[in-house]
């Protein structure tokens, strides 16, 4: 009985697998480990041999376990947007250029000079900026032409994976979008970007919305793997949206707030709506749009603090920051020390640790660091209402969601309740799910919530949110002070 699909995450440093059952369980996780590589300042880049190679351990293992014969349909998830070039025999030429690679600065500025941002913004949904994919491609261009010459089609990291389980080359529609070289409202390629970019036509593949099937396991991986050939693959879809779905977002006004690494806002919208301050993707449910946002840095700034101190008590500095109250005793953190991307977009800002006196403690400055990101996410709500929209429900994920004072600090100061899902495993659910849909596994969007049963509900208490607006009254208030003199120091440590 074919009752299990099979979700795919090819994340930034691992590749992960996912079974999943029509009944809501979670039947098998599996994962291997890769490494992000930087050959340059700047660079960042992975090897697509390596995704590939993991995964097909991966499946043999879940062969081996007796799962294949169950498995109905499969999805893949992943970074978005890569950049890979693949040859005539679906294999990549390079590394893979990654999402956050900072390479093609100069071919950024050259755009400008040819492109108009503003008519590009509202065709698009882009702004010009490192993260679209024809600057890359025309930076490899100059600095790589044999491997531009070798290739037959550029694509995603999990549009790579998915055609190499296919045999068929295609491109799931939010790596099209993000590319920058995208119609948002018409959903077709923008040729004049595309003539700009000089990428030749054919090098782009067939493009996919997420659910719809672009084919089918081959009987090449059939005799590799075991895994058995004619099984149905979709587009799937770009991670972040794909672990949206995963926590239940897929109602208009439904909020995601990730506490990874960095920081990512997630908003569902029926309507087409765009704001320079915010990324726009489409959600994996037909005719509803993703606004998004992205900061920097979030619990990387935990790991940075405590490794500065050198502490190895997390639940030390915990109790603590517990015994710190609202507001820090007085501190306010500026988490902007990677520079920040939404809503302001300033690659020169760094962060702040404002309000310091003697009698403060590492436990203040742990909390405030906390708050200081939660003002950020607060910042995006303002900008999210600002555009007109209401926030309804309010979901918290990652790993820094698993802190009860995170979580209690976020609830209090957005002065809404919020809703962490216990063990949810993110994208690779996500992608699981639309796989399933394909095939009718799941006859209505709403059953992912039968993989939600295990919540904590955290009620946000609104005297503390009071106070946390005086407080985030003057966050707002410090960067706007602080913009002229970060160009300053900016300016200085470029002379040396």
């Amino acid at each position: 009985m074919k009752d299990l699909a099979l979700g795919i995450d090819i994340g930034t440093t691992s590749v992960k697998a996912i079974l999943i059952s029509k009944n809501g369980e979670i039947v098998k996780e599996v994962s291997k480990a890769h490494d992000l590589i930087s050959k340059a300042p700047g660079f960042a880049e992975e090897d697509p041999v390596i995704w590939w190679t993991n995964l097909m351990t991966m499946i043999k293992e879940l062969v081996s376990e007796g799962y294949s014969a169950r498995i109905a349909s499969i999805g893949v998830t992943g970074m978005v947007p890569t950049l890979i070039l693949v040859d005539k025999n679906l294999n990549a030429i390079r590394y893979s250029i990654q999402q956050n690679d900072a390479r093609s600065t100069d071919e950024i500025e050259q755009l400008k000079h040819v492109v108009n941002e503003k008519e590009y913004f509202s065709k698009t949904a882009n702004t010009l900026n490192q993260q679209i994919i024809f600057p890359k491609y025309l930076w490899l261009k100059k600095h790589e032409p044999d491997n531009v010459k070798a290739s037959n089609w550029i694509m995603g990291s999990y549009d790579f994976i998915s055609t190499k389980l296919t045999g068929n080359p295609h491109t799931e529609i939010n790596w099209a979008l993000e590319s920058g070289m995208w119609l948002v409202k018409d959903k077709k390629w923008y040729y004049d970007i595309i003539k700009i970019a000089k990428i030749p036509v054919e090098l782009l593949p067939k493009v996919y919305e997420p659910s719809e099937i672009v084919g089918y396991t081959t009987v090449k991986l059939e005799k590799e793997t075991g895994l058995p050939s004619g099984i149905p693959v979709v587009a799937g879809s770009a991670d972040h949206i794909a672990s949206s779905l995963a926590v239940g977002l897929k109602d208009e006004g439904d909020l995601l707030l990730k506490f990874g690494g960095a920081g990512d806002i997630m908003f569902v919208t029926n309507s087409l709506k765009m704001d320079k301050r915010l990324f726009l993707d489409y959600h994996d449910i037909p005719s509803k749009y993703v606004l998004n946002g992205c900061m920097a840095s979030s619990g990387s700034l935990i790991k940075w603090f405590m490794q500065l101190l050198r502490e190895n008590s997390y639940d030390e500095l915990q109790e603590l920051a517990m015994k710190s109250g609202v507001g820090s005793q007085g501190l306010i953190t500026l988490p902007y020390f990677l520079g920040e991307k939404t809503p302001i977009f300033d690659t020169k800002a760094r962060g702040i640790i404002f309000g310091l006196d003697l009698h403060h403690n590492r436990g203040d400055i742990f909390r405030s660091i906390m708050e200081g990101v939660v003002f950020g996410f607060k910042h995006h709500i303002e900008v999210l209402n600002e555009s007109g929209f209401e926030i309804r429900r309010v979901f918290i994920s990652d790993g820094g969601a698993k802190n009860p004072l995170w979580r209690q600090i976020t609830a209090d100061a957005i002065g809404m309740d919020i809703r962490y899902i216990i063990d949810n495993p993110g994208s690779s659910l996500g992608s699981a799910f639309i796989a399933g849909i394909a095939v009718g596994l799941f006859k209505s969007w709403d059953e992912i919530d039968k993989f939600l049963t295990r919540s904590i509900v955290v009620i946000a208490n609104q005297e503390n949110h009071k106070l946390y607006e005086k407080y985030y009254k003057i966050y707002r208030k410090l960067y706007e002070t602080l913009k002229p003199l970060y160009e300053e120091l900016y300016s200085i440590r470029e002379e040396k």
